[in-house]
This record gives C-alpha cells, sequence and structure tokens, in this order.
C-alpha cells in the first residue's frame, strides 16, 4: 500500500480582486490567509481592492518552495496568470519546476 502524501508546510496562491487585477502570495495557513484577505487584515494591496476570492492555491512541501513558487508566478504575465487559475497544466509545471529548483 503507497504511503499518504503528507500534507502540505506551505501554500502558494493567487486572488483575484474587484478591480480585475491578480494578486499571489505564499502562506502556511492557506484558509486562515484568504479570510484575513477578505476582510482587509492581510495586506495593503488587498484592502483597498476588496472583495478578493481565491483563483489558484498550491501546496507545496516547504516554505522555500512556496517562495520560490511565489516568485516564479510573479514572473507570469497576465494571461500565464489566467492561464493558471483556469487550470493550465503547462503553466502549473513551469511553477512546480521553479519551485523545486534548489
Amino acid at each position: 500500500m503507497p504511503a499518504a502524501a503528507s500534507p502540505p508546510e506551505a501554500w502558494v496562491y493567487l486572488l483575484a480582486c474587484a478591480d480585475g487585477s491578480l494578486y499571489c502570495g505564499w502562506t502556511t495557513d492557506l484558509q486562515r490567509r484568504v479570510a484575513a484577505h477578505a476582510v482587509g487584515r492581510a495586506s495593503r494591496y488587498t484592502r483597498a481592492r476588496l472583495p478578493v476570492a481565491l483563483a489558484f492555491a498550491l501546496g507545496l512541501p516547504t516554505r522555500a518552495a512556496a517562495r520560490r513558487a511565489e516568485r516564479a508566478i510573479k514572473g507570469l504575465t497576465r494571461a500565464e496568470k489566467l492561464a493558471l487559475a483556469a487550470g493550465s497544466r503547462e503553466v502549473r509545471q513551469r511553477v512546480l519546476h521553479s519551485a523545486s529548483a534548489q
């Protein structure tokens, strides 16, 4: 029987803001962080662009991997970020590759 995968230590996420912009961040507690964004307590950027909605989240094994994935996502074009949120396997694989690079 295969071993159960361990839960992610960290998450990278994309929020869709009310003004149409996208916000990328990372956290160790996705539910808490998204809830904080939703009430305007997580960042100055999203506080001015409420309401926000979770568009994409990816669990990662380490905080360092989440930070690398965040950097990779922030380097994507808007079209690529929207494709990621829509489920693009190609863009997701590129982000995962960046997250695993040491």
